[in-house]
């Protein structure tokens, strides 16, 4: 069963706990830094594995199943360590010792990737990188609510956000910018046809996962526990059966909002993991006509698709602070409902691109994007996937921080990120047989179905019935 509230965390639920340190905007950006370090992780994946496994001679196919190491390293460690964070009392901190152990772990994935030699030594890495991302993920989640007061959860998550836009900003634009700022050939690569500034990029994503999280616990570490909390954790029980129990009793009890945005999770999910397998392939047939993955067209259909989402995740940081007005008028739930649907009609929009050219702008020159500009019309599926991706990012937490007990914030941070990873584990084992035999093996028609998805994710905010605490307020 799990152990019942401290006297704290009581007092919070009634709004009669004391009131936490007033943090000014540059504290919550440094506090939320490292997230900058654990997203550009993510964004070398999203926008390098499916070239490397391709590069490698992966199966189309089989894509969805050789990226099960995210979802199922999510589903394993994610709601365990956020139980044991919330049972953890250690010098450095409640949450600290998971950044770094998960840091240290995403660096040396970073650092070995690049040199796959096999389908079997990159599926073996990803799982070793995801083991990280996810052992850091969950407790900065519940650092931020543990550190902030409920009036500053709103730019806390969003902040979040903004750095998720910026970092996957970086990863996915830094083969470009060593292409057209630094002067390196994109057609080099080693003897598995992986590119040299494939090597570069993670060599500078490993040295970011460490770095930044480091600068984050030193600047704005840990609030010291209270007595109450030391004693409630002194008295929970440590072990991982514990931990597991904890997790099924917080599921039993699963606030409303929370068991409402199963289902929102459930297609926006299975959508953008769709997304992310396939949008490589998709601009390889209709921009370059190519399924060649060896070809020079091929590579050239990579940095398009790099810089799509390099573009989509600057419109992303853009927007993750132009929705904190947005959302404290509107509600987090309805702005979360539009930004869905906006991105789910840029992905249709995206299937349907012909190979139209024209000149490349000069501003998405200057930022090392001329296959974007040459394809102007990506602008569309850019802007709707930013909106989407700023949004599926901040407001769901939003949502979920003013409906969970404070208490509980790491179990429930770690069973909310199983409605993300259930999803995309359902992908694994069952798009494979949907691309074959509903989609011909066409993955312009994986984009389509992708963005079916996000609308039907926006249908279901519907039902969400958002707490009147969740409003982001500054």
């Amino acid at each position: 069963m799990a152990p019942s509230p401290t006297a704290a965390a009581t007092a919070e639920n009634s709004g009669t706990a004391p009131r936490k340190p007033h943090l000014p905007l540059l504290r919550i950006i440094e506090m939320n830094l490292g997230f900058l370090g654990i997203q550009f992780s993510f964004g070398l994946q999203q926008g390098n594995m499916v070239p490397i496994y391709s590069w490698l001679g992966a199966d189309e196919a089989s894509l969805p199943v050789l990226q099960l190491a995210g979802p199922m390293t999510g589903l394993l460690i994610q709601p365990l360590v956020g139980a044991l964070s919330d049972r953890t009392d250690s010098r450095l901190g409640r949450r600290t010792p998971y950044f770094l152990i998960g840091a240290l772990l995403c660096s040396l994935g970073l650092l070995l990737m690049p040199y796959s030699s096999s389908l079997l030594m990159a599926a073996s890495l990803l799982w070793l990188l995801d083991a990280g991302n996810n052992t850091t993920m969950e407790p900065y989640r519940a650092y931020v609510s543990d550190r902030l007061n409920p009036d500053q959860h709103g730019i806390g998550f969003l902040s979040q956000s903004a750095f998720t836009g910026l970092a996957q900003f970086l990863a996915f634009l830094s083969p470009s910018i060593l292409v057209y700022w630094l002067g390196f050939d994109r057609n080099a690569v080693d003897e598995h046809n992986i590119p040299t500034i494939t090597h570069i990029s993670f060599m500078v994503g490993a040295v970011l996962s460490i770095s930044t999280i480091l600068w984050s616990v030193l600047r704005v570490p840990e609030l010291p526990t209270s007595p109450e909390q030391r004693a409630h954790i002194a008295a929970a029980p440590k072990s991982a059966t514990a931990a597991l129990g904890e997790i099924w009793s917080a599921i039993k009890v699963m606030p409303g909002p929370m068991r409402q945005m199963a289902w929102m999770s459930l297609f926006q999910w299975y959508g953008m993991f769709t997304y992310w397998n396939y949008a490589s392939l998709s601009l390889a047939r209709s921009l370059y006509h190519t399924s060649d993955k060896a070809s020079g067209a091929f590579r050239d259909a990579v940095l398009t698709t790099q810089q799509l989402g390099a573009f989509y995740n600057l419109i992303g940081f853009v927007a993750a602070f132009a929705m904190v007005p947005v959302a404290r008028r509107m509600g987090a739930r309805l702005t979360h409902m539009v930004s869905l649907a906006l991105c789910g009609g840029g992905l249709f929009f995206m299937a349907g691109l012909d190979d139209g050219a024209n000149a490349p702008p000069a501003l998405l020159a200057a930022l090392a994007m001329p296959e974007l500009g040459s394809h102007l019309a990506l602008m569309v599926p850019a802007l709707g996937l930013g909106l989407g991706w700023a949004s599926i990012m901040g407001n769901p937490y939003v949502i979920l921080a003013g409906s969970i007990p404070p208490e509980r914030t790491g179990v429930y941070m770690g069973i909310f990120n199983m409605m993300i990873v259930i999803p995309m584990l359902l992908n694994g084992l069952t798009f494979g047989w949907i691309y074959r035999h509903v989609l011909n093996s066409d993955p312009r028609q994986a984009i389509a179905f992708a963005g079916a998805m996000l609308a039907c994710a926006a249908i279901t905010m519907l039902w969400v019935k958002a707490p009147e605490r969740a409003a982001p307020v500054i």
